[in-house]
């Protein structure tokens, strides 16, 4: 009898441990959260998690963590991020109990007049890659504002990882070896070549070592001379050299004018959780207005990946991204409606042009860049940021300034071309970004910090990990790794909604009777990472679609 009730209990043990559940008749995989009390660091490379982690011990902030992660990402994962590119950042600060934005998005060249940017593309110039996509970079300054701000460690001590790490090499991870097999550079690129090139003329593929002893010159420039290092002396006169030397117009004025800028997060509640964005010029507002319309629907009752839930998830998706297309961009140069477009009065009005039996048509929201990498770190101490940095596109702007180690972003080409639109192009201007850090706040508390990258998935990701963890009661892991949905305007050739594998035939063919296109797989689905709080200790996840890790200790 002892024996069976032995037997017994360690049958009932696996039926309740989650770790052992992976039955391959499951909609979707998932693994155990990582859980810890004194830090924790979620990013999409093992070796920028364990740098964020080994700050982390040697007493550094979360602040102090994420910005070393960063710059490692910055040499392991430069098609992606780095330090030519652009910055925003979401930070809990425990001491003030209070959230803090930072906008660290490049403006604009001062001397481009949008006569001169018109009269350029008409010449046959691109817009979206090469000279002319050029904005400043605004990572390093914002690297700066938030260590002056939260910083506990010397500045010089977060490179000091990278810069090692970058004289000696590290081996090409999968994800970032399947990235530069998709780079076609075109004729003639001297610079990026003898940045990025093996000795046989390539980008290394996965598994060879890879390493950039220009960028670690670089890294530490602006170890020993700080932020002047970046944007003024040297490293900028030859970034500006070089990009005016392919035909663009950065300046060096435009470097040593670039400031980050500190501002207030926006947020709506939904279902007794504050849901926390940046605002405009970032697209992180759709991601509320979806959850403010969403917050009308029973989720719950729904049942994940029902298609009432897909249905709704997608109509609000159109009606948040039509929005996007008419006030989204730099504040400074236009008026945002801010109050309105968040408010539960605007969510009823556009809930009530949801046709429960049928798609919608509305109006495609506004578009720029796909690649990028976030990460999150929180601290002992309570502290958590949750962070994105990103070139735009793979390798941004391909424009490389010669010995420096690294590639301009082509963040120009969020720009768009209409006379009298808030994000039309203008000299000094920050352009409409797609890269969003998120937070979530209950009762006044931090609950979690995370984000999910990848262009305009971005938003709809967002609302999808909220509905998950909320309406869908997943823990952190399950919501990232449950089958995602990605929506693209129709009446694009690429357009329609792309799907996971996971979600069931049944529910496609009823929401095609409603109308709905489907394309499987193969679609931006984004990648995640995030750090929940609770009860004094962290819970973190990582985005199993790539090569990241969450750890803690």
């Amino acid at each position: 009898m002892k024996v069976f009730f032995s037997l017994l209990l360690l049958l009932t043990s696996l039926q309740l441990s989650q770790a052992q559940d992976r039955l391959s008749g499951k909609a979707f995989a998932t693994r155990s959260e990582v859980l810890a009390r004194n830090g924790m660091a979620a990013t999409n490379h093992p070796l920028a998690t364990q740098i964020a982690i080994d700050l982390l011990k040697r007493g550094g902030s979360a602040v102090d963590a994420a910005i070393a992660a960063n710059a490692f990402l910055g040499f392991a994962d430069p098609g992606n991020n780095g330090i030519g590119g652009d910055l925003f950042a979401i930070v809990w600060d425990e001491k003030t109990q209070q959230l803090y934005g930072l906008n660290a998005s490049g403006k604009s060249p001062g001397s481009l007049s949008v006569d001169k940017f018109k009269a350029e593309i008409e010449a046959g110039k691109s817009r979206t890659t090469g000279p002319l996509s050029v904005t400043t970079p605004g990572a390093v300054g914002g690297w700066f504002a938030l260590h002056e701000k939260f910083g506990q460690l010397a500045f010089s001590d977060l490179l000091e990882p990278t810069i090692n790490y970058a004289r000696e090499g590290i081996p090409v991870s999968s994800e970032v070896s399947d990235n530069f097999s998709t780079v076609n550079l075109g004729p003639g690129n001297p610079s990026f070549e003898a940045t990025y090139f093996t000795s046989e003329g390539r980008l290394p593929h996965l598994g060879e070592l890879f390493s950039n002893p220009e960028l670690a010159n670089t890294l530490e420039i602006i170890a020993n001379e700080g932020r002047d290092g970046f944007y003024r002396g040297k490293v900028a006169r030859t970034i500006a050299d070089q990009v005016q030397a392919e035909g663009g117009y950065l300046s060096t004025a435009d470097l040593a004018n670039n400031e980050p800028e500190w501002v207030d997060p926006v947020s709506i509640n939904y279902r007794g959780y504050d849901i926390w964005e940046m605002p405009p010029n970032g697209q992180g507002m759709a991601a509320l207005q979806m959850l403010n319309i969403l917050k009308g629907f029973d989720l719950a009752s729904m049942g994940y990946g029902s298609a009432d839930h897909i249905h709704a998830f997608l109509e609000a998706k159109k009606l948040a991204y039509a929005d996007m297309t008419t006030y989204y961009g730099d504040p400074n140069f236009g008026s945002i409606p801010l109050e309105r477009l968040l408010s539960e009065e605007y969510a009823a009005e556009r809930r009530k042009l949801i046709d429960p039996e049928r798609a919608g048509a509305f109006e495609e929201g506004l578009t720029s860049g796909d690649h990028t990498i976030y990460l999150t770190v929180a601290d002992g101490d309570g502290n958590m940021v949750s962070l994105i940095q990103s070139n735009s596109a793979l390798f941004g702007s391909r424009v490389v300034p010669p010995g420096l180690g690294f590639v301009l972003q082509n963040r120009g080409a969020g720009f768009i071309l209409e006379e009298g639109h808030i994000n039309n192009y203008a000299p000094g201007k920050r352009p409409f970004h797609t890269i969003i850090p998120a937070f979530v706040t209950k009762d006044n508390k931090p609950f979690m910090s995370f984000g999910l990258m990848g262009g305009d998935m971005q938003t709809q990701g967002h609302a999808q990990i909220i509905m998950n963890i909320i309406d869908f009661k997943m823990n952190l892991q399950e919501a990232g790794d449950a089958p995602r949905i990605y929506h693209r305007d129709e009446n694009l050739k690429s357009g329609g909604t792309y799907l996971e594998s996971g979600f069931d035939y049944e529910v496609i063919r009823d929401l095609m009777d409603k109308g709905h296109t489907f394309r499987m797989g193969k679609g931006i689905f984004g990648g995640y990472q995030a750090i929940m709080r609770k009860n004094g200790v962290y819970y973190g996840a990582s985005e199993s679609r790539k090569d990241g890790q969450a750890a803690g200790y």
